[in-house]
């Protein structure tokens, strides 16, 4: 498929706008995105129930039409097919700037191909706004969106990213803060330095800083601490990054998984080289 022209050459379809919205804060929709979603044929959302009720604080009725990781192949070429014939459309997420962790790629990238106008309409984004209070290096990092469920993975991938120098930002579940830090502590060490940011832009918001190490305590020892959404940023190893202890730290991810902490690190420090107190602190 490929955009329709009139007589004069100008392409006579829609446009396809993907629009922020609120992480929390309903303050934070922009008056753009509010007149955008007003002027629309109809609204693409991964959840409709939550996507209506945003609309409704604002008075906004419009169509909505599903869209998740489980229809979108199938329902692109259609929603394509109606952007072509003229109508414009706009896509949502739950909160924030869509596909950052969320779905919507592969309408963008159909839309893109038939030669309809893809337009961001920006504003709030959970990753833009933990980095921007974290007190960490922000010139450079890594999204990495949510770590594997299953623990083996997690502490996998954990152990792959223990040498980039770039600042590393997760986002994580109330459900699995805990496992989480407990891997990144084992994984990446201790001491490094992170931030952890719940509920931005929410009634609870909290940004709480400094090692992985006190973290994982401070969210341990409250309860208050294990609820909501989380964005989990820490600090990129240093450019001089000991190759024995990032060795010894892979090493240590994948022998916890089946032995003591204790155990697994003096196995991980005799075959790595590495400092037995640098892989566990215990």
């Amino acid at each position: 498929m490929s955009a329709p022209l009139n007589p004069t050459g100008v392409s006579t379809c829609g446009s396809l706008y993907v629009v922020a919205t609120p992480i929390g804060n309903l303050g934070d929709l922009s008056p753009r995105a509010l007149e955008t979603l007003g002027r629309v044929a109809a609204i693409c959302a991964e959840d409709t129930r939550h996507t209506r009720q945003l609309l409704a604080h604002f008075g906004v009725e419009k169509p909505l039409q599903a869209l998740h990781e489980h229809n979108e192949d199938e329902i692109a070429e259609r929603l394509v097919a109606r952007m072509l014939a003229g109508e414009s459309l706009a896509l949502v997420s739950d909160a924030g700037t869509p596909l950052v962790s969320d779905p919507g790629f592969r309408l963008v990238r159909a839309a893109r191909a038939a030669g309809i106008k893809v337009s961001p309409v920006p504003g709030p984004s959970a990753l833009i706004a933990a980095l921007s209070v974290a007190g960490l290096p922000s010139d450079r990092f890594v999204f990495e969106g949510f770590l594997p469920a299953k623990a083996a993975a997690r502490r996998e991938r954990l152990a792959a990213l223990s040498a980039e120098t770039r600042t590393l930002v997760f986002y994580e579940s109330s459900h699995r803060i805990e496992d989480t830090l407990a891997d990144a502590v084992a994984a990446l060490g201790a001491a490094r330095g992170a931030t952890l940011a719940r509920e931005l832009t929410k009634l609870f918001e909290t940004v709480l800083d400094g090692t992985l190490e006190d973290l994982r305590a401070r969210v341990a020892a409250d309860v208050n601490q294990r609820k909501g959404e989380f964005v989990l940023l820490v600090h990129g190893a240093g450019e001089e990054a000991d190759a024995k202890v990032i060795e010894g730290r892979r090493l240590y991810a994948k022998l916890s998984e089946h032995l003591s902490p204790s155990t697994a690190a003096k196995l991980a420090a005799e075959l790595s080289g590495a400092p037995r107190k640098a892989l566990y602190g215990g």
